[in-house]
């Protein structure tokens, strides 16, 4: 039945995923918005908002430092999946999409100054997110405010841009109305609202499922927490940046990813500071310095320009050094 339950909340991500990115794509055209705002604003708020309220649950209402331990490694565990692993998805769509999508390389077609100046300000913002676990002083947890204020600046300047979709980037039907040219902006929000809710759920199924696998395996809830809950939250971003690289729409698919990673630099950050003393053990740190550093070697490929999507692969690689190192530490 766990089983079951597993792959049939994973394939139900996927196809309410489908409906999402399509709803939201429309969403943003209805409200004018730039084509990347509409994949780092709109997309990534709605798709970060499961793992949001996970640690909003986990830091308000758990009743043990234990469970509070949880929401502080969403908050952590997340930005370190969707740096490594969601590039490295991104990268690999691309290359098995190649031939499909008729593309003479396999560069990515992204604004890559927007998206280095994207890392940039991850980077700024979680490195002083690491280094108040380390600290401890009585005024700490009121600077969870400056953690949403950088957000609000993030997306004030997100909606400012009013960068176009490429000519060659078509917008399907919706899919709710496929034979409406221009379907009216409450089809268009009832399909974007309840495919966000289906993912919720089946979310919520997923990890709950994943969690009873690792408890079967006799690994540890620690570990079970930090390495593989985040991969199960962050799985919609994951599967919409699949859908949209299989479109020829990677330019959305990272905005997507790199919108999520500010949300969760930020809000669940801000949510988990004011409830608990925000202070980091070795994993923890560990998935501080390794987040870090993929998003630093992310930072340098679109820095220099015309980044191949084979370059994302080894990103992904560090997700693994990270899972050996936590699974060796809380194993002793």
């Amino acid at each position: 039945m766990t089983l079951a339950l597993f792959l049939g909340a994973a394939v139900a991500i996927y196809l309410a995923c489908e409906y999402f990115v399509n709803g939201i794509e429309w969403f943003g055209r209805k409200l004018k918005l730039g084509a990347t705002a509409t994949g780092t604003v709109l997309a990534a708020f709605g798709t970060a908002l499961p793992e949001s309220a996970v640690t909003f649950v986990a830091v308000v209402f758990g009743k043990t430092p234990e469970a509070r331990d949880i929401g502080v490694g969403a908050a952590l565990g997340g930005p370190l999946v969707l740096a490594t692993i969601a590039y490295a998805v991104v990268g690999i769509s691309l290359w098995s999409c190649r031939r499909k999508l008729a593309r003479p390389n396999q560069v990515l077609r992204v604004d890559n100054r927007r998206l280095a100046r994207d890392q940039s300000w991850f980077l700024a913002i979680f490195i002083v997110k690491c280094g108040l676990g380390l600290v401890a002083f009585a005024i700490k947890p009121w600077l969870g405010v400056v953690f949403l204020a950088a957000y609000a600046a993030y997306v004030w300047r997100e909606m400012r841009d009013d960068d176009t979709v490429p000519e060659d980037e078509e917008l399907e039907p919706l899919k709710f109305r496929p034979r409406d040219e221009d379907p009216s902006m409450a089809w268009v929000a009832f399909q974007a609202v309840l495919a966000l809710t289906v993912i919720a759920i089946a979310s919520r199924v997923f990890v709950g499922q994943l969690e009873a696998i690792g408890y079967a395996l006799h690994l540890s809830p620690h570990l079970v927490a930090l390495v593989l809950s985040p991969v199960a939250t962050e799985l919609p971003e994951t599967v919409n940046a699949v859908i949209w690289v299989r479109q020829g729409k990677e330019r959305l698919a990272l905005a997507n990813i790199s919108g999520a990673m500010m949300i969760q630099a930020t809000i669940p950050s801000s949510l988990a500071l004011f409830a608990t003393p925000w202070l980091f053990d070795v994993p923890l740190m560990a998935a501080g310095v390794v987040t870090m550093i993929a998003v630093i070697a992310l930072w340098v490929m679109f820095r220099r320009g015309a980044v191949n999507a084979r370059w994302l692969v080894p990103v992904g690689l560090l997700y693994g050094v990270f899972a050996v190192f936590a699974g060796w530490y809380l194993s002793r």
